[in-house]
């Protein structure tokens, strides 16, 4: 009977024995297998942020200014569900760049909060995003 209980014993824990064999090493090894990546933490900002910077960008780049004569210019994203108004835009010309200074809000779960901006052309005459600073 003891004899039976034993086995009854190991034969119930030993199927378990795999889920401690490598994440809990029971005797004392300090190897850590680094290669290893899951890649599950974003590195490098807030995606959601870069996308709203981007789509008030579009916004920006993309107004006719000499329509909108410094009309408030609404802007959203149907990815984020943050949206907000560009309240002005200085357009500035020079050395073959335009380039645009601008003030926005944005209105997302976080709360709303302010920014001011910078866009210009490049010499293929996208569009860049040169800055896009939160103001307190």
């Amino acid at each position: 009977m003891r004899r039976s209980s034993i086995l009854l014993v190991i034969s119930a824990t030993l199927p378990l024995s795999g889920c401690f064999g490598s994440s809990m090493d029971l005797f004392g090894s300090d190897t850590v297998d680094s290669s290893i990546s899951t890649s599950t933490v974003v590195k490098g900002g807030n995606p959601t942020s870069r996308s709203d910077e981007l789509t008030v960008q579009s916004a920006v780049s993309s107004a006719d200014l000499t329509k909108t004569e410094g009309k408030p210019l609404p802007w959203a994203n149907a990815t984020t569900g943050s949206a907000g108004v560009v309240t002005a835009i200085q357009e500035e010309k020079g050395n073959g760049v335009i380039c645009r200074n601008f003030s926005t809000t944005r209105h997302s779960y976080e709360g709303i909060a302010y920014f001011s901006g910078k866009t210009c052309t490049s010499g293929t005459g996208n569009w860049q995003l040169l800055s896009f600073d939160r103001q307190s």
